[in-house]
């Protein structure tokens, strides 16, 4: 395969060269990275992990991404709920993932490791693997990350590891024949189902809560009552001209490519000792842009296209105010840092709008829950005693709505699709129903269910039955189906007890890299 080297700046420069040099051997025997720099994030099984080995990990889920490798991606970021989670889960479940497939034995062969880099949907055509593909990713998408084709050869290592490891636990998981059927009627049955809705401003006071409630509150939350840490950057673009945005394939690539290796010539000046950001900028005949004070939630209009731009901007600190190339839409951006305001506590008084508002939002969610709770009750005692849900609501003050019949799932397999309504068509909160309803037995109430407009109440009127014949016309797919379900709350228990095992804890939260 080949190995194509772009310039980066200097310690990236050194890092790659010693990847190259090791190639595949170094997947196998690794470098002792605790022994690199100061910065130390954690331990792993009584191992000093350090900055350089956290973050070179972190990047490699960039890389993961743009492979194509999804399940990869998806199975070591599990739990993540945001980006920032998924950098953190994907750096140390790498580094669980590669121990415990070693103790297990599992050794990716180099042929082995091949055919899997040619299964990679980056490097896909219409005829299979495509070599010129595969050719123009290793000469242009590396190097702006500062990777090499090692780093694609150690993750399709990783994703073979992966597999065969979740083959193993998979080996103990079964599927009883009642449960399959269960799932099958829940899944594809049609439902007949009524409604009773709850709107959150039908229930708003308009009386202001007492300043007694607002003092209460504010007690309660003092650390939550805070302004937002704001900041203020410089930053210089590498862009693509007017011109040179309209170009696509390989030109747009190489374009990009230069402009990569003008962003890291920026990187390399802004390293020298004394370096001043705006000396450097003129000496590279750039003009700094500003943003005003921004925050994380609401970031100055300049990043508006880019949120890597702002995340980027938050990781900088006054000892590193300096970032690595940020990629953005049309090019590479290098922020620099001017001013931090950190977050301050608010008093009560420049509080008391924001706990007004909470305290009627939290009054009219708790007046609709009791009233959506006490309908379900009602509807629930009334449908036991033999009365029809029209009487049962009638009783009970309110109005249903009954919905045309729907399934879980619209086609079973092996049957002919029907086209699917228009979204327009599709009644609110119709997941939040479709969800209740499938764990209900015909004639049965659901709890009050909150949802984002206020709050339901679902009555399950029938469900259709399905014969022996569509069952069986779907059990292969629905075996297929519910043993990767279930193998897959198994890896996810597995990784769990593997992180706990490595003295990982859950607490820590290193700083992921931007780039």
């Amino acid at each position: 395969m080949i190995t194509v080297m772009r310039k980066h700046h200097k310690i990236l420069m050194i890092f790659i060269t010693i990847l190259v040099c090791i190639s595949f051997s170094w997947y196998w025997n690794r470098t002792d990275f605790s022994t690199i720099g100061n910065g130390a994030v954690g331990k792993f099984h009584d191992r000093v992990v350090s900055q350089v080995e956290y973050q070179r990990n972190s990047r490699l889920l960039r890389l993961a991404g743009q492979l194509g490798m999804r399940e990869l991606a998806q199975d070591l970021t599990a739990g993540a709920q945001s980006e920032s989670d998924a950098f953190q889960n994907f750096a140390w479940n790498l580094m669980v993932l590669r121990y415990e497939g070693n103790q297990l034995g599992i050794e990716p062969t180099t042929s082995e490791i091949a055919d899997e880099v040619k299964t990679l949907p980056a490097f896909h055509g219409k005829d299979g693997f495509d070599l010129t593909a595969y050719g123009n990713f290793v000469d242009h998408a590396l190097g702006p990350m500062g990777f090499s084709q090692a780093e694609i050869e150690e993750l399709a290592a990783d994703q073979i590891v992966l597999k065969r490891v979740k083959k193993i636990l998979n080996a103990g998981v079964s599927i009883p024949e009642n449960e399959l059927r269960k799932d099958f009627e829940q899944a594809y049955a049609k439902m007949d189902v009524s409604v009773v809705r709850f709107r959150a401003e039908d229930f708003a006071k308009d009386t202001p809560p007492s300043d007694d409630e607002v003092t209460k509150y504010f007690d309660s939350h003092k650390a939550e009552l805070k302004t937002d840490e704001t900041r203020k950057v410089k930053f210089i673009e590498f862009g693509l001209t007017d011109e040179q945005k309209k170009l696509t394939g390989r030109p747009r690539v190489e374009v990009l490519q230069k402009l990569a290796d003008q962003a890291n010539d920026f990187i390399e000046a802004l390293q020298a000792k004394g370096a001043d950001f705006d000396q450097v900028a003129a000496k590279f005949q750039l003009t700094p842009k500003q943003t005003g004070e921004f925050t994380k939630a609401k970031p100055d209009p300049a990043f508006s296209e880019s949120a890597a731009l702002a995340q980027a901007a938050f990781v900088l600190t006054k000892e590193t105010p300096n970032s690595e190339p940020v990629q953005t839409k049309d090019g590479f951006d290098i922020l620099h840092l001017i001013d931090v305001q950190p977050s301050h506590p608010l008093t009560k008084e420049d509080a008391r709008p924001q706990i007004v508002e909470a305290l009627k939002k939290q009054a009219s969610q708790e007046a609709v829950a009791t009233k959506g709770n006490e309908v379900a009750r009602k509807l629930r005692e009334d449908l036991q005693s033999g009365k029809t849900i029209e009487q049962a609501a009638t009783d009970a003050g309110v109005k249903t709505e009954k919905l045309p019949p729907f399934a879980l799932i619209d086609t079973p397999p092996g049957a002919t699709p029907t086209p699917k309504p228009e979204k327009k068509d599709e009644s609110p909160d119709m997941e939040y129903i479709k969800q209740a309803a499938s764990s209900l037995s015909p004639g049965s109430v659901s709890d009050y269910l909150n949802t984002t407009h206020g709050g339901l109440v679902v009555v399950l009127d029938k469900r259709e039955e399905l014969g022996p014949a569509a069952f069986e016309k779907a059990r292969g797919f629905l075996e297929d189906r519910t043993l990767d379900n279930k193998g897959e709350i198994v890896f996810y228990q597995w990784l769990r007890d593997r992180r706990h095992a490595a003295g990982i804890s859950e607490a820590e939260q290193p700083t992921p890299a931007a780039g």
